[in-house]
Order: structure tokens, then C-alpha cells, then sequence
């Protein structure tokens, strides 16, 4: 197997805006696959030497130990995209060996923002966003991974970044973006969420996004950050928009300051369209629904009633079919 090869498959996987390469030991083989548009899709199947020697040829380049098969490592590098050759793309590596000395590796691909073409489903869901981050306050988004989360924040954030200092806080950085302070959680040199939020405060930026509140020493900074007058926007781990109120709540973040700071909550899913695309469709709390959520003493479970009416126009207008809508029906 040559670089061309692995040129090939990279190539491939970019064409078809791939957010993973897999490379999986299988059997006596080794599987390579990519996931894109939330399906798994086969690249191929190579014999065991061909696997190793791909797994070699991306540790050399990333400069990661290519004698260790065992212990995981991380490591990333910058690959020029053949179709576009003024397009560099930042690869993120990680390898680990399984109970047998047999080792995987996981590419991520990371985009530009020019590159991540995200159209919303519903007519006006951005310009609704966008109006509530204009609120400042915490603006927190969930949903699946993958679900493009962050390509909305991002989307956001830099229409704001023409006028304000944006910030972002990741772990890792997923999309390069010139117009932004990208500060990224190193652990080994204890620069966490935390700490580099405290340092975040002293730059003092008008926006923040941080990639994940996944703890509560986290929860309260943001909290504290948009107290301050900043806009915070954030994801959380939620299956729905009222989850992530509960899951604020579990983190340790009491009612008033939730209702003196949350301008609004997203959920997000993206749906196969009847002409093949992906595109967002989001769920929106905010406002008068959002005030309601915060007061009520039996907190709602599941959609708001406007994804399920949202799902039916779809339908209705032959923008997703109706096992589309069935399969999302829950969110």
C-alpha cells in the first residue's frame, strides 16, 4: 500500500465532508470507514499488514510513537485536501490497542467554517438564535454528537465577531476560525475549563463558547461569566431542552440563577432531506416558554410541541418523508 492509497481514502472522506475516518481491526483484516450524513459507511477492507502499515504511515506523521501498539495516544497534523490544495485540514488522531496487541485508529476531520455548509430546515430557526444570543446571558445548546452543535455556535459567534471579541474554550478545538480567540484544554498543564475561563474574564471577550459544561465548577463560571454581562454560549449533555435545565440543576446551579441567566435553550438534530442533504432542525426555548420551563415545580420531559408541528410542515411541504419524521418524532 502506498501514500497514494492513503491519499485516496483521506480524499474520499473529505469529498464526502466525513467527520471520522475508523480504521478497526476486524477479524484477520482491518476495516476502514468513515462516518458522514449520521451513517457508517464502508471504505474498505485490507489485510492485516496493509492495516498496520496505514495505522504507521498517519503515527509518523503525526509524531506520535509508532513502536507503541498498546497504551492511547492522541496526536494530530495538517493535511492539504487534494481537490482544493490552498485547503488545510487539521487531523485529529487517536490510537489504542485492544485485548489482543491489535490497534485501532480514529481520524477526526476538522473543517473551516466556510466548509460546513449548515441550512436550516424551518425558515427563520437562525435569525430566532440569533435574536436571543443578542440578549447576552447563557444561550446552551444539546443534542447528539454530531448533531452540529458546534457549527451552529460557531455560525453564531461569528456574526457576532465582526462587531465583539469572541472567545472559545474546547476540548479539543474543532473548527479553526481566524476571527476568534481558540483557547484549548490541556490538562497536563492543568489549563482546564475552569482556569482557562478565569483567564477567559481577564481578556475580557463579549462572547464565550464553550465546547462542553461537564461539571460544576464549570456550570458556575459560565454562570458567573453571564452574570457579568457577557453572552456564554455552551453544550450540554441533555436529551431534550428541559433535560438541560435538569441537568443544570444537577450540576449544582439554583433556580434564580438559572432564571436570571439562561436567555435560552437549543436542541438540535440533523435530518436526511428528501433531496438527499443534511440540515439542522432546531427545538427552541426561550422567552415566555422559557420562563414558564424555569417555574414550573414538575419540570416537562421530552419535545416541545413546536417539533412536532415543525416535523409535520416538513412532511407536508415533501422537505423529509414521513419515516423521517417518525424516526425524530422523540427528538
Amino acid at each position: 500500500m502506498t501514500d497514494e492509497d492513503f491519499t485516496e481514502y483521506l480524499t474520499e472522506c473529505i469529498e464526502e465532508q466525513a467527520s471520522d475516518l475508523y480504521i478497526l481491526p476486524k477479524d484477520n483484516m482491518y476495516q476502514l470507514s468513515y462516518h458522514s450524513k449520521l451513517q457508517l459507511t464502508t471504505l474498505a477492507e485490507v489485510n492485516r499488514e496493509k492495516g498496520i502499515q496505514m495505522i504507521n504511515f498517519f503515527k509518523y506523521r503525526a509524531n506520535m510513537a509508532v513502536s507503541e501498539h498498546r497504551r492511547p495516544q492522541v496526536g494530530s497534523l495538517k493535511w492539504h485536501s487534494e481537490s482544493n490544495l490552498d485547503e488545510e485540514l487539521n487531523l485529529r488522531l487517536s490510537t489504542v490497542g485492544d485485548f489482543n496487541g491489535d490497534e485501532s485508529m480514529v481520524i477526526r476531520f476538522i473543517y473551516s467554517l466556510e466548509n460546513l455548509d449548515q441550512h436550516e430546515l424551518i425558515d427563520g430557526q437562525i435569525e430566532a438564535l440569533n435574536q436571543i444570543g443578542a440578549k447576552r446571558g447563557l444561550m446552551l445548546f444539546s443534542g447528539p454528537m454530531g448533531s452540529g452543535k458546534t457549527t451552529t455556535m460557531y455560525q453564531l459567534a461569528r456574526r457576532y465577531s465582526q462587531h465583539q471579541v469572541v472567545m472559545t474554550i474546547e476540548d479539543p478545538v474543532e473548527i479553526e476560525e481566524d476571527n476568534f480567540i481558540q483557547l484549548q484544554v490541556n490538562q497536563k498543564a492543568n489549563m482546564d475549563y475552569e482556569e482557562l475561563l478565569k483567564v477567559g474574564l481577564r481578556h475580557r471577550p463579549e462572547v464565550f463558547v464553550i465546547g462542553e459544561i461537564r461539571d460544576s465548577k464549570t456550570a458556575k463560571m459560565a454562570v458567573q461569566a453571564a452574570l457579568s454581562g457577557h453572552l456564554v454560549m455552551a453544550t450540554v449533555h441533555a436529551k431534550n431542552v428541559y433535560g438541560v435545565i435538569q441537568r443544570m440543576q444537577q450540576l449544582g446551579i439554583e433556580d434564580h440563577y438559572l432564571a436570571q441567566t439562561l436567555s435560552g435553550i437549543c436542541y438540535q438534530r440533523l435530518i436526511a432531506t428528501t433531496d438527499d442533504q443534511m440540515a439542522p432542525l432546531y427545538d427552541i426555548l426561550a422567552d415566555g416558554q422559557l420562563s414558564m420551563a424555569l417555574n414550573e415545580a414538575n419540570l416537562e420531559t421530552g419535545m416541545t410541541k413546536d417539533w412536532g408541528r415543525h416535523l409535520a410542515d416538513l412532511v407536508e411541504t415533501g422537505r423529509i418523508t414521513r419515516k423521517t419524521a417518525q424516526t425524530f418524532q422523540a427528538g
